[in-house]
């Protein structure tokens, strides 16, 4: 047998690792294309999954609102922690004091500024 670079088992041989390599190589180039990280230059998109709340505005229930949402009417006052508030999976309406997440947003809020 002989034992050269060019020898017909070390060529095969060869020929596998590359074509392993490059199929590696393919698999890892697909996954880093498919991930997405928020600010780097990729768009964010909405999570399929995100829960979405209900609110009483006005005695009328508005919605749906994302969190990014319910912080924006926080901020502009209309929801504070006495409104209602409901989201899929609550079997009542519960005041925003009384939903842990949204609570979290209204603690997290300033007060007005003095006058």
């Amino acid at each position: 047998m002989e034992n050269s670079f060019f020898s017909t088992d070390k060529l095969v041989e060869f020929g596998m690792s590359m074509a392993i390599a490059n199929q590696m190589a393919n698999s890892m180039n697909q996954a880093m294309n498919m991930t997405q990280i928020p600010g780097a230059g990729t768009p964010q998109q909405r999570n399929r999954t995100e829960t979405v709340y209900y609110a009483v505005i006005d005695d009328q229930s508005s919605g749906p609102y994302s969190i990014s949402e319910l912080s924006r009417l926080i901020n502009e006052k209309k929801i504070v922690k006495e409104t209602y508030v409901w989201k899929p999976g609550m079997q009542n309406w519960e005041l925003a004091e009384n939903v842990d997440e949204i609570l979290r947003l209204v603690a997290l809020t300033p007060p007005p500024l003095p006058n």
